[in-house]
């Protein structure tokens, strides 16, 4: 647990431990008095959400189908349905099975190589229409009436980390927005409005219940904004202005570890990038007056996809007892 001040503001917060870099762990960001970090646990611990293992790790299969052409002149629906009997009469194969068939079926989803963008689009909505639309009339039957998601979430534009298919947000679920190294700027009326508006509009009109700012492992932006030269001087036309957000991250990095390789600074810097966003949220007055109304939490987030692990962690808003001075 660490605090420091950040917009006047104090955030107090843990997090599950990670793997990279090794040394110690860098102060987070934080956010007036009486913020505390909490997954709903009374426990010391650091909270632990979703374990610190790959996500997507399993034992070694016991059964190893083939691919190859035979499986290939099949019908999807076949050799799904052929994968399934077969599990179903190798009960023992428990957990482990049914993880096999879903590898498999994204496997076979897969469209072929060399088509072109036209026929990928095409194979890519005739499967949702299918597997999803199709056959969750209700649910898409009441998105066709509006929206109330729970969840904003910030996220990176990086084709690796799509949240949807990480935290299996489902449609009407998550209102997202995902720019370059997820950064949130602070409230500004004439710089970065489009952010603005999509705040505005998820916490005042939709009435998201979390806004969650999820960081990545070897995150491009990141890279970017480590590389910033100290004069100042800029090569792009937009990209280095926008990471410019993320400075006072950048400033904490090299402060706190000046000797690191520059690989771990950057992992580092992924982290607390995110905590920079959860402070400029509160320069949001609507974000500020949900906090205080207990209406919206803010999390931090952050996927290692090179690790396979997911971290999370959460600041909660209060007020403290007047003191007389």
């Amino acid at each position: 647990m660490s605090t420091a001040s950040l917009h006047g503001w104090c955030l107090t917060s843990l997090s599950l431990p990670t793997t990279r870099p090794s040394s110690t762990s860098l102060k987070r960001p934080t956010l007036g008095a009486c913020v505390f970090s909490r997954l709903g646990s009374s426990s010391q611990s650091p909270p632990r959400l979703i374990r610190n293992a790959p996500v997507l790790a399993a034992p070694a299969p016991l059964l190893t189908p083939s691919l190859g052409e035979e499986m290939g002149k099949e019908s999807y629906e076949e050799a799904i349905e052929g994968l399934k009997k077969l599990l179903s009469e190798k009960a023992e194969l428990g957990p482990v099975a049914a993880m096999k068939i879903e590898q498999i079926k994204s496997e076979l989803q897969m469209p072929p190589a060399g088509i072109s963008p036209t026929e990928r689009i095409k194979i890519g909505f005739e499967h949702f229409k299918k597997e999803k639309y199709d056959k969750n009339p209700q649910l898409f039957g009441e998105l066709a009436k509006g929206q109330s998601p729970k969840f904003m979430v910030f996220a990176c534009a990086d084709s690796r980390v799509c949240p949807s298919h990480v935290l299996n947000f489902q449609p009407g679920e998550a209102f997202m927005v995902r720019n370059i190294a997820n950064m949130v700027p602070a409230y500004d009326k004439v710089r970065y409005s489009g952010v603005g508006a999509s705040i505005e509009y998820a916490v005042l009109h939709l009435k998201v219940e979390n806004i969650v700012v999820i960081g990545h492992s070897a995150c491009g932006g990141i890279k970017g904004l480590m590389s910033l030269p100290e004069d100042g001087s800029t090569s792009t036309d937009f990209i280095e202005d926008w990471v410019k957000i993320g400075l006072p991250a950048k400033a904490r990095v090299k402060e706190a570890h000046p000797n690191l390789a520059f690989t771990d600074q950057c992992g580092y810097c992924e982290k607390e990038a995110v905590n920079v966003s959860l402070g400029n949220l509160l320069t949001y007055p609507f974000v500020r007056e949900g906090l205080a109304k207990k209406t919206l939490s803010l999390y931090g987030g952050y996927y290692d996809f090179i690790g396979g692990g997911f971290e999370l962690w959460a600041i909660n808003f209060g007020f403290t007892a007047p003191v007389k001075v």
